[in-house]
């Protein structure tokens, strides 16, 4: 029953491999072939690096602990092992000339995706296999998917910086035409939060989501929709970026240094205030939330006398009800759908706050699955009970450092799997291009 059991779920978990790569391949897709050695973002690798490395990262986690094949390309195997932002000494200095030949990445990547398939499909075949390694193999495939589909996520967020002249732009869906909304705060009464997953419930989670444990969260009022460009226009129009006493030091300090004057995705023009979707610059809409680094978001919090919630209050607000249950989701335990928000690769850009209200939370809360991550006030840490993996040791611990962020639900580029109501993702506070909005809470 066991080997049975194992064998479906092999076969799901190979087939949401096989979309995931779809994913990927269609979003290098949308980058011209002259512009696959351009670097959008200063932090970033170059986008050949990350063709490389969706394939490298899936082979060198797979081959030896699952598969026991010998290595394929030593040399690609380690240059396109490591996908996090470089790190010490500045910024990277590499040049186009210093990377392989798109030929041979590509070679790379058709060979491993084969030998990688060819393998497991040989485990598939193998019952003896299956019983010995059933967790351990399904947990790598798991980490392996969603791995790749948060860089499908994260690469739109750097391809967003790319020069519209070097993308091919796909046909898009049409404008959600919406009736308009009126900010106002939900009352959430005292309550319990769960944070987390249960280790022994079976069920897969990065390491950051263990261990399960409960918060009691006072009771709060939380804003309905994520803050809107048009509020956010207000605080910039009010000199909000001026103002010393609204910011943090290292935030004031950022800001000054980088010139920061206005949101990183917002245009100054002389007829007014433009936007830089994925496609194509359009006139501010007054009614999609604003995408701000965290920095931004905690001086507007600090303009209108609220704060930014915490991860627990965040967690109440989204899953909690006036009954005292806790939901799956926000809207309830159905299944992520088109019905109940902008999210799972729906579409490129956000769309009016309010547009999907059978996504609303039992409390009333809107748009808390999609349409832009949401920046909590909790450092990004570890729950009681965390241990790393020891595949991936780094993943998590390399950020427990107080300088990044927990955001939670998820944007119009994030999988429906990472909808899940543990799932946590984090950034530092003053990075500008991560599709992240907010909402504010009063005590």
């Amino acid at each position: 029953m066991l080997a049975h059991q194992e064998v479906e779920l092999r076969h799901e978990l190979l087939e949401r491999l096989a979309a995931a790569r779809k994913h990927t391949d269609q979003l290098f897709a949308q980058v011209r072939p002259d512009s696959l050695y351009e670097r959008p973002i200063p932090e970033r690798h170059r986008i050949v690096f990350y063709i490389g490395h969706l394939e490298a990262f899936d082979w060198n986690l797979l081959r030896d602990r699952a598969l026991g094949l010998r290595a394929l390309h030593p040399e690609f195997d380690r240059l396109f092992a490591f996908g996090i932002d470089p790190v010490g000494g500045g910024l990277p200095t590499d040049e186009p000339q210093d990377w392989p030949a798109m030929a041979d990445v590509r070679h790379y990547v058709t060979r491993a995706r084969k030998n990688l398939d060819d393998g497991l499909a040989r485990l598939l075949a193998d019952i003896a296999a299956l019983t010995r390694q059933a967790s351990p193999v399904s947990q790598l495939l798991q980490v392996a998917i969603e791995h790749r589909l948060m860089h499908a996520e994260t690469l739109a967020y750097m391809l967003h910086q790319l020069p519209l002249d070097r993308k091919v732009r796909p046909q898009l869906r049409p404008e959600l035409v919406t009736r308009p909304v009126t900010p106002s705060m939900v009352e959430i009464p005292a309550g319990r939060a769960t944070l987390g997953l249960r280790r022994d419930a079976d069920v897969f989670g990065w390491d950051n989501e263990f261990e399960e444990h409960d918060v009691d969260v006072p009771a709060f009022a939380i804003d309905k929709y994520e803050v809107t460009n048009a509020e956010f226009l207000a605080f910039v129009r009010a000199g909000g970026y001026g103002r010393r006493e609204l910011w943090t030091e290292p935030g004031w300090n950022w800001k000054m240094e980088s010139q920061i004057a206005h949101p990183g995705f917002w245009r100054r023009r002389e007829d007014g205030w433009f936007i830089r979707t994925m496609f194509e610059e359009i006139r501010l809409p007054m009614d999609w939330p604003a995408y701000v680094s965290h920095a931004e978001a905690s001086a507007y919090a600090r303009w209108v006398g609220k704060q930014l919630p915490t991860e627990a209050e965040w967690q109440r607000g989204a899953y909690g009800s006036p009954e005292g249950g806790e939901r799956m989701y926000p809207w309830g335990n159905e299944a992520p759908s088109v019905r109940r928000g902008n999210f799972d690769f729906e579409r490129w850009d956000p769309t009016p706050v309010g547009a999907f209200p059978e996504g609303n939370s039992a409390f009333g809360v809107a748009d808390l699955a999609g349409n832009g991550w949401e920046w909590t006030s909790t450092p990004f840490g570890p729950f009681p009970g965390f241990e790393a993996f020891p595949f991936y040791r780094g993943y998590s611990a390399d950020f427990f450092d107080n300088q990044h962020f927990v955001m939670k639900g998820g944007s119009a580029r994030t999988a429906a799997c990472m909808l899940r109501r543990s799932f946590r993702n984090w950034f530092q506070p003053h990075y500008p291009h991560v599709y992240a909005g907010f909402r504010c809470v009063n005590h």
